[in-house]
């Protein structure tokens, strides 16, 4: 495989794009002929490009399911469908694969357990010292009035410290599990990373055996954000890179050579998993936001 830089400019077609469907209201992203809509375009095989490629048999997720939430979640019998654009070899999409119970499980582990645990590293630490709660108990659980600041900035002269309010609704930007990926360099440390949350990892491993759970990202997004056009080139791997959308609409930019898609993912559709990577389809560029 040839060697990609992660800090390569992207493409101007890219970015023409990214530009254009920045700007766009999600009124117009709704008509927009050009995004591969969930609802429209594969729950309703309305788009000649998009093909079911395999399928999932559905006691596979229901045990998986279960051990991660511990009660037997509800799941329709038929097989699941994993599907693919003519345009977009490698990248598969599954609509609204996490039923609502392992959704919110997920979300509570993340944001109450694993962001208050100190080997997860956040945006935050670039530029502070964090306070945590005691016995590892949730940032959350401290009062929204809390005057105490819990971030510390590592250069007073440049940035102030933040109390618990502003720090939660709007700095924080992101987490990592596992590996701690170096955003400034592009590179993962040579360092043995933390552990992976087991439960989250038998949850990936368990949706997606041919994946092992050993690094992630949690980008926390409100409405309006996006992320800059980016590439995927740290994780050089034969297996599949997964991508999950919780929460909000979203919208993400994908190029695979000349072809620029885009994946439209709705709050209907809550629980997508709009990306499973493999092969050459991981290298490209992405843009993500919500």
């Amino acid at each position: 495989m040839e060697s990609l830089d992660p800090h390569q400019r992207p493409p101007d077609g890219i970015r023409n794009v990214y530009k254009k469907y920045q700007k766009m209201k999600s009124t117009q992203l709704d008509g927009d002929a050009d995004i591969v809509d969930p609802e429209r375009d594969i729950l309703r095989e309305e788009n000649t490009k998009v093909r079911t490629v395999r399928e999932i048999n559905p006691q596979q997720l229901r045990g998986a399911f279960r051990k991660f939430v511990d009660v037997e979640v509800d799941i329709p019998d038929a097989p699941i469908p994993v599907y693919e654009h003519a345009d977009m070899p490698g990248l598969h999409i599954l609509p609204a694969l996490l039923p609502p119970p392992v959704q919110s499980t997920l979300l509570s582990r993340l944001l109450h357990r694993d962001l208050s645990n100190p080997t997860h590293l956040t945006n935050i630490h670039t530029h502070y010292t964090l306070s945590y709660p005691p016995n590892h108990s949730s940032f959350f659980s401290l009062p929204p009035t809390h005057p105490t600041p819990i971030a510390h900035p590592l250069d007073p002269t440049i940035h102030k410290p933040l109390p618990i309010t502003p720090l939660l609704t709007k700095k924080l930007r992101w987490m990592t599990l596992g590996g701690q990926y170096d955003w400034t360099l592009k590179r993962y440390p040579a360092t043995p990373p933390p552990a992976f949350p087991p439960d989250i990892g038998d949850l990936l491993e368990g949706l997606f055996p041919e994946t092992r759970a050993e690094a992630a990202i949690v980008n926390l997004y409100s409405p309006g954000d996006t992320l800059s056009v980016h590439r995927d080139v740290a994780e050089r791997c034969g297996t599949g890179l997964i991508s999950i959308s919780l929460g909000c609409d979203a919208c993400s930019v994908y190029e695979w050579g000349e072809p620029v898609r885009l994946a439209w993912c709705t709050a209907d559709c809550a629980g997508d998993v709009p990306g499973v990577f493999g092969g050459v389809a991981g290298w490209k560029w992405r843009r993500r936001g919500i």
